[in-house]
């Protein structure tokens, strides 16, 4: 179901529940429950691809007591796929600098370029963790290369439902089963890189790559 419009927390107040919502005994872990990629996008309110300029530790707030710290990468961006109407052009991104609280670690002054997906937060920065769609862009296949300029953003409708186990059955006529866990043991497997769940006029979702329809083992896994 669509969400409403709100307004995004500060980012100390994002870090700080960020450490609320980290369960006990995994001080050192970031755990992320698992998205498709076209699921990262429709949740974000940003994606874009850039370079790392630079990056350079800052405190979290202006607080003198407050002992949280940032990572402020400077960026060069490319592209803006998603957030034309929150922000214009992107100069900075930050992210925690503490690994448990999910920061993110990329690389600075080379030649790489990422797609990076995040959040907008209330005072205009742009925060990024683990746990958004972060991928080095000559990782992308070429279909989620150009579903970022339409078919995920269009399809956002479609629920999209990881399969762990068989059987594992469709709940509801908007619904796609992702199966690369169970067919490849891996989260980001052919099917994320090289499908679109995708709305038809009747209102149903069902997964295409272009023009063709779903592979046969997708469908077996809906039928055993």
């Amino acid at each position: 179901m669509p969400r409403g419009p709100r307004t995004a927390p500060s980012w100390a107040l994002l870090l700080r529940l960020l450490a609320l919502l980290r369960p006990p005994g995994m001080g050192e872990a970031c755990s992320c429950a698992p998205a498709h990629p076209q699921q990262h996008v429709c949740h974000s309110a940003l994606a874009i691809r850039a370079k790392i300029s630079s990056e350079k530790v800052v405190p979290a707030s202006p607080d003198p007591t407050d002992t949280q710290k940032m990572i402020r990468y400077e960026i060069k961006q490319i592209k803006m796929f998603k957030g034309f109407e929150k922000v214009k052009d992107v100069q900075y991104i930050y992210t925690p600098f503490d690994s448990s609280l999910c920061g993110v670690k990329l690389e600075a002054n080379s030649q790489k370029q990422y797609l990076l997906t995040g959040q907008v937060l209330s005072d205009g920065k742009v925060f990024i963790h683990l746990c958004n769609y972060i991928e080095p862009w000559e990782n992308l296949s070429f279909l989620q290369r150009e579903s970022l300029n339409h078919h995920y953003h269009l399809n956002c409708g479609c629920q999209i439902t990881t399969c762990y186990t068989v059987p594992c059955t469709i709940s509801a006529p908007n619904e796609c089963l992702w199966t690369d866990w169970l067919l490849e043991r891996k989260l980001y497997g052919y099917q994320a890189q090289h499908y679109v769940c995708m709305k038809h006029v009747d209102g149903t979702c069902s997964w295409y790559q272009g023009r063709l329809l779903l592979r046969k083992e997708f469908v077996d896994i809906i039928q055993p």
